[in-house]
């Protein structure tokens, strides 16, 4: 008869592992995600206080590199610059190409971070 080895606990190491490495990668990808944005058809009114609507500002980052804010080319100091004037609150609309280089799409970000821009909405293509 050969000796047997009985089991008295699971090593459990290898599925924290895994699970943390699995909230890393939904951490990551919550922050792109729009939330709360329901479809409404809103009925007109006669009388209305109209608050102060802040319009959205786009970004966009071309194939080539380029940045544009709105329609304007700017280098990435320049839409730094800009970008400091308009208020935090103000919703920041990010386009990139999918040909873009990445390195362009996270400078754009790192910008948006370091002015503590929070509404941010990246544009995709369904």
């Amino acid at each position: 008869m050969k000796n047997r080895k009985k089991f008295n606990e699971i090593n459990v190491i290898p599925f924290i592992d895994i699970m943390l490495v699995l909230l890393v990668m939904v951490l990551t990808t919550a922050t792109f995600i729009k939330q709360g944005i329901i479809p409404v058809d809103l009925p007109k009114a006669q009388e209305s206080d109209k608050k102060d609507n802040k319009k959205e500002v786009h970004i966009t980052v071309t194939k080539d590199g380029k940045l544009f804010l709105e329609k304007t080319e700017l280098s990435a100091k320049a839409l730094e610059e800009r970008l400091k004037k308009i208020d935090k609150e103000q919703t920041v609309v990010l386009s990139s190409d999918k040909k873009a280089v990445f390195q362009d799409f996270v400078t754009v970000m790192d910008i948006l971070k370091r002015l503590k821009h929070e509404q941010l909405y990246i544009v995709t293509k369904d």
